[in-house]
């Protein structure tokens, strides 16, 4: 009687490693990261011999230094005297301030002209037309140019604004466009709470109360909203909610306001120049305004792609029921192309962002201007100023990308 035994097993072989489909992926990862890791070895110890053989070392102690020049526009307080990395802040914040001003700007420019591009309106479709190929198809750096021409050699001087003079300011005279500057109304609050001191610089309490109140209105609209939908699902009926809306996001922020004492602070001329208000530098104004629109062509593309990819039975089943066009493209069109939209108006941030390098044509001290500009020449920390540079870049694109994307998590479908 035969009995059945089971088979030998047999031992691990070094030959499984490239021939077993069980380890070979993990062998190549392996072999991979040992090969990456040998390079950046190699990378390091070359760049420690050669900057020794310069007579340098590696290291930040230069941010320590006093810098020694001055930054005409800036948020916080600074001035010769202080720290190179004082001043890298400045440049970190000038940068913040033109690629967030400029993302808004060209979010309503793009949407809008890409809206305006599926009109019906022969002429308005054609001139959106136009707007779009003439900007995306200049580089931006000749737009910046153009735009910083314009404002210094077509606007006029500051006492030309002078009692009888030959220009005038805008928007009740508030605003003055000049060929050194534009200058705007100043935010002032009779009853501020003051600042408060962070060390590194101060923060706005009138500035941080607003926006607390802002968020709470938009938290309780949300809560009106879903209980709206909420009647709605279980009476068929909606209840209306727009005056809510309205309420919570306006009324909070006006009563806040007006507690603080807000007022503007309008510019006034006095002898040659404007006092009394903020004088923005046309080198902003003009980078501000050339990033804007450039970057707003392509949104407008991006939009229009968005909401051409809707289905046509949207529209037509929004007007079976009674909705009208604007009622449609906001509440049925646009809701639904946010899917489509969102990812590429990432890249369209990113890309602004750092275009806003390109200041230094301009003269608009940003990080690249002050950082991996004058710091970089006066210290001559080019390895350090370059990577340090490279590292906050990638790390201000990497929290747009995690902002955005959460944005888009929260608009695509959600499959039950």
């Amino acid at each position: 009687m035969a009995i059945a035994t089971e088979p030998p097993k047999q031992g691990f072989r070094l030959s499984q490693l490239l021939y077993d489909t069980r380890y070979r992926s993990m062998t190549i990862q392996v072999v991979v990261m040992m090969m990456f890791m040998a390079f950046a070895a190699w990378l390091v110890d070359n760049t420690i011999t050669n900057l020794a053989a310069r007579g340098k070392d590696f290291n930040f102690g230069f941010l320590s230094v006093r810098s020694g020049y001055d930054i005409g526009q800036r948020l916080i307080a600074y001035d010769s005297d202080s720290t190179h990395a004082r001043a890298m802040l400045v440049g970190l914040l000038n940068t913040l301030l033109v690629s967030f001003l400029g993302c808004l700007l060209a979010v309503a420019v793009g949407v809008t002209v890409g809206i305006l591009r599926l009109s019906k309106n022969w002429l308005v479709a054609r001139l959106m037309t136009i707007y779009v190929e003439v900007f995306r198809n200049v580089p931006v750096l000749l737009w910046i140019l153009i735009f910083l021409a314009v404002l210094t050699e077509a606007a006029p001087l500051p006492n030309a604004f002078k009692e009888g003079g030959s220009a005038s300011m805008l928007l009740f005279d508030s605003i003055a466009v000049t060929n050194r500057y534009t200058a705007v109304p100043d935010p002032l609050f009779s009853r501020s709470l003051g600042n408060i001191d962070i060390g590194i610089f101060l923060i706005s309490s009138d500035l941080m109360a607003l926006i607390a109140v802002v968020v709470a209105g938009w938290y309780a609209r949300r809560l009106v909203l879903r209980r709206a939908t909420a009647v709605q699902n279980a009476t068929g009926e909606r209840p209306v909610t727009w005056w809510k809306s309205v309420a919570l996001l306006t009324l909070p922020a006006v009563l806040t306001l007006w507690a603080l004492g807000f007022h503007l602070g309008y510019p006034s001329l006095q002898g040659f120049n404007f006092t009394g208000g903020i004088n923005v530098s046309n080198a902003f104004m003009a980078l501000w305004l050339a990033l804007s629109l450039y970057t707003g062509a392509f949104i407008a593309e991006i939009v229009r792609a968005g909401v051409m990819a809707i289905s046509n039975g949207q529209t037509e089943a929004a007007y079976a029921l009674g909705l009208r066009p604007g009622r449609t493209m906001n509440l049925v069109i646009l809701p639904q192309a946010l899917r489509v939209i969102i990812p590429p108006l990432i890249s369209q941030f990113l890309n602004l962002t750092k275009n806003s390098s390109l200041a230094i044509a301009t003269g608009y001290l940003d990080l690249r201007g002050t950082l991996g500009g004058i710091t970089l020449n006066q210290t001559g920390r080019e390895l350090e100023s370059v990577l340090l540079m490279m590292l906050i870049y990638l790390v201000l694109s990497l929290m747009i990308s995690g902002v955005m994307n959460i944005y888009n998590a929260s608009v695509k479908l959600k499959e039950r």
